[in-house]
């Protein structure tokens, strides 16, 4: 059973990451270009079919929940899950006895000139048409095959194909959380660059009317307030797009977890920073070797594949098969007798033309195909624990300088303030100090936006994300 492809999903999230500038180093929102058809079906949902009138407070945990029933690249999965166990159903009734009745009732006339029988023919006249007779059989047919290695085989693979999907149901619902938790994370992030614009704006109408009192007062040129309001108002625009870019957010989360069309609500959850301390790579490793749902697909794909390859060698083999029918015979329901049959029979292939070699030899290649996937896949976990905990310690790294970075352009701005009240300067320096801050700002949202994003990626690259994210987030582990 195929399972969603993790290099698609990363990609997916990269744009987003991209789109929203979060791993720009501006928060001048970057402009996209919306493909038709290019969505994940895990961005997708099926949504709930009224809105409520009130406001619903969603935390994160809500979020889950709730995608974890609407979420359309789930119920996708499930659906995937149930054609695996029909499948398994097909193959297993080869095995199993055939049991079936009938009732037959028949009336008719035979004629004897069209079977061509001549009236010349005999010493006595024939007539054209003879009957009605009346026919009549109420019989039970019973069939069992007894030795097929074959149809044994085929359902084997099939149950492990059932197993592979129900692997790939729990890695769609820890793809629903990846999701989730990336788009919870990005709307709490446009929510905080929202407050640290707003506080922009504030510095930037302080700035302007300072600067129009000192110009009315004769202490300052016109160019001062011009250069102020210019910055007030460029601000403002940010602003705009600051709300805008976290009201478009907010409906990405709404599509995602399944909320109803114009419903309206509110993120309760703040940008969390909790340090998480990791363990060894080793330890991360086998826990998402004995748990990625999408490994252990993998490993029961490699198995029905070996299965198949049985199979298809069994076409060499002799088939033994069982009948049976008892049924009650007669002109009609009250001039009849009980009849019975009982077969065995041995059916032996000797040439089919080719046509089992060339099942073995497909057989063949889908067993190799499968095991080099299941290769690729044990590295490419390798590569995902790894690269999650390297961009676990970089972004606990990046809050702690971000941060410090942050009151450090406060202490500036502060001090070019103080400068240009006591005439010392122009606004130039302060203008170039709230820059400075608003810099430092962006800087420290994007950093903590990645250290939660390195927590979600580290706890799905462990197969954990279902159970793990919200201990993560915490700094549990």
């Amino acid at each position: 059973m195929p399972h969603p492809d993790r290099r698609l999903v990363a990609f997916t999230f990269l744009l987003l990451l991209t789109a929203n500038g979060l791993i720009s180093q501006t928060s001048e929102p970057t402009p996209t270009i919306s493909l038709p058809g290019s969505q994940s079906p895990f961005q997708g949902s099926q949504p709930e079919e009224k809105a409520s009138s009130e406001v619903l407070q969603i935390n994160f945990q809500d979020a889950i929940d709730r995608a974890l029933r609407n979420n359309l690249g789930l119920l996708l999965s499930e659906d995937q899950n149930i054609t695996a166990q029909g499948e398994r159903w097909k193959e297993l009734s080869n095995l199993l006895p055939s049991f079936q009745a009938q009732l037959t009732e028949d009336v008719q006339t035979l004629s004897l000139a069209a079977l061509g029988f001549k009236g010349n023919l005999f010493p006595f006249p024939l007539p054209r048409v003879i009957g009605p007779f009346n026919y009549f059989d109420a019989r039970a047919w019973l069939s069992q095959p007894v030795f097929n290695f074959h149809d044994l085989e085929k359902e084997r693979a099939a149950g492990e194909q059932l197993k592979s999907a129900r692997h790939s149901y729990k890695e769609a619902r820890e793809l629903v959380v990846l999701a989730v938790g990336n788009a919870y994370l990005i709307a709490i992030a446009s929510d905080a660059r929202i407050a640290a614009t707003e506080a922009e704006v504030t510095n930037a109408q302080a700035l302007f009317d300072k600067a129009v009192d000192q110009q009315k007062a004769g202490l300052s040129p016109e160019i001062d307030t011009l250069r102020a309001q210019v910055e007030l108002k460029r601000r403002e625009q940010q602003l705009i797009a600051a709300r805008n870019d976290y009201a478009k957010q907010k409906l990405a989360l709404a599509r995602i977890i399944g909320l109803a069309p114009g419903q309206q609500f509110a993120l309760t959850e703040k940008a969390p920073y909790q340090e998480l301390t990791p363990l060894g790579t080793e330890i991360y490793l086998q826990r998402a070797y004995s748990s990625r749902q999408d490994y252990l697909a993998a490993q029961a794909q490699v198995r029905a594949a070996e299965f198949i390859r049985k199979a298809a060698t069994a076409g060499h083999y002799p088939t033994l098969g069982f009948n049976a029918n008892y049924g009650d015979i007669g002109v009609n329901p009250g001039q009849s007798n009980g009849t019975w049959q009982v077969s065995g029979g041995m059916t032996i292939p000797i040439f089919a033309g080719g046509r089992t070699h060339s099942d073995v030899l497909e057989a063949e290649a889908q067993l190799r195909q499968a095991r080099s996937q299941l290769g690729n896949l044990r590295g490419q976990i390798d590569y995902e624990v790894r690269s999650a905990l390297l961009d676990l310690s970089s972004a606990a790294d990046q809050v702690e300088v971000a941060r410090s970075s942050v009151e450090l352009a406060e202490r500036s701005l502060a001090q070019s303030r103080d400068r240009f009240t006591a005439g010392v300067t122009d606004n130039l320096e302060v203008v170039q100090a709230q820059e400075s801050v608003a810099a430092a700002h962006e800087s420290y949202i994007q950093s903590l936006y990645a250290h939660n994003v390195a927590k979600v990626e580290l706890a799905y690259a462990i197969g954990d994300a279902e159970q793990g994210v919200r201990a993560y987030l915490k700094g549990r582990q």
